[in-house]
């Protein structure tokens, strides 16, 4: 029997300091709707690859303010009827990547759509200079309607009504995920999207964000904590915007059940900020923990894992279910 590691236990307690602000479902509902207003559908274009067993397509859908956003889809060649899907979501500074890219879900039997990320991928998401910023974390910090994560995460939710309007997609059978950013993201979506299946966030960026501030010892975080440092008067109004983006205010909200994993010696994501969206968590959840891993948690393991939540909750197994899908004791 694995000893559990002594840490989880005062970080299952951790509670962050967020609060929820007042008009926090308004504001993302007026964005919503805003948003929706542009009905255009979703452009399929098939793409040619080497692949044999997997098709791919390039899709333009409308996201935030109607601009175009760009995702590749990829399904399974040999199908039949209509196939549940995985929207996916990618970490800091990277897009969708290149059409042969990450095969597990079409692979495993899913329609595969991943997001290319506003102004991070290939340059297909207008997204112009906002202030003074150092990084996309810091755009826009000025209110919340400016901010670039109110961008990004409405697009993350008009691209879960896209892949419900593509053709042979279950509408009914969409999941979200992604890791770092992309898990945020991802814990973002499953709230503003209705209906989502399920959320899997391994070592989300964006939870926590006043902790976040001081416990993270690199990447994404320290360009905001260090923006602050040099400009002290900002810090009051920065966190009153971030209020509207910590994904730890979404936890609180959410309605779709969850699955989270955190590595223990994280100083990306820090670990304390993963269980404060967890702790938080008002659907069903549950976390994979990894005591002695940093911010890949439980890599390939926890795609491993990711791949048996979704054979359970999609009922997607194509063929006979495979044993090997069971998710591993951290």
């Amino acid at each position: 029997m694995t000893t559990p590691d002594p840490r989880e236990a005062a970080l299952r307690s951790y509670r962050s300091t967020q609060d929820l602000p007042d008009g926090f479902a308004a504001f993302w509902r007026d964005t919503l709707t805003e948003a929706r207003r542009f009905d255009t559908p979703p452009a399929v274009t098939p793409v040619a690859t080497a692949l044999d067993a997997i098709e791919v397509f390039d899709v333009t859908f409308p996201g935030f303010a109607g601009h175009p956003v760009r995702a590749w889809l990829r399904l399974p060649r040999h199908r039949v009827g209509r196939l549940p899907a995985v929207v996916h979501f990618t970490g800091y500074g990277a897009g969708r990547g290149y059409a042969i890219d990450d095969l597990t879900w079409a692979a495993a039997g899913y329609a595969h759509l991943v997001m290319d990320t506003r102004g991070q991928g290939d340059g297909s998401t207008p997204d112009g200079p906002w202030g003074d910023s150092t990084g996309y974390v810091t755009r826009g910090l000025a209110d919340p309607a400016g901010y670039y994560y109110r961008r990004v995460f409405t697009d993350a939710a008009r691209a879960v009504d896209a892949v419900r309007l593509l053709p042979g997609v279950d509408p009914d059978r969409v999941a979200v995920l992604g890791n770092s950013q992309g898990a945020g993201i991802a814990l973002a979506a499953g709230y503003l999207a209705p209906g989502v299946a399920a959320v899997l966030a391994q070592a989300p960026f964006l939870a926590d964000l006043p902790g976040a501030l001081t416990l993270s010892r690199s990447g994404p975080y320290r360009e905001l904590a260090d923006l602050l440092a040099r400009d002290r008067p900002r810090l009051e109004r920065a966190l009153a915007t971030l209020r509207h983006f910590d994904v730890v205010n979404f936890a609180r909200l959410a309605h779709a059940p969850a699955w989270f994993s955190a590595g223990l010696d994280d100083d990306v994501t820090p670990p304390e900020t993963v269980f404060a969206a967890h702790n938080e968590y008002a659907a069903p959840h549950d976390i994979a923990v990894w005591p002695v891993n940093g911010h890949d948690a439980g890599g390939s393991l926890d795609r491993q894992g990711a791949l048996d939540v979704l054979g359970r909750v999609l009922e997607a197994a194509v063929g006979p279910v495979n044993p090997n899908r069971t998710h591993p004791v951290p």
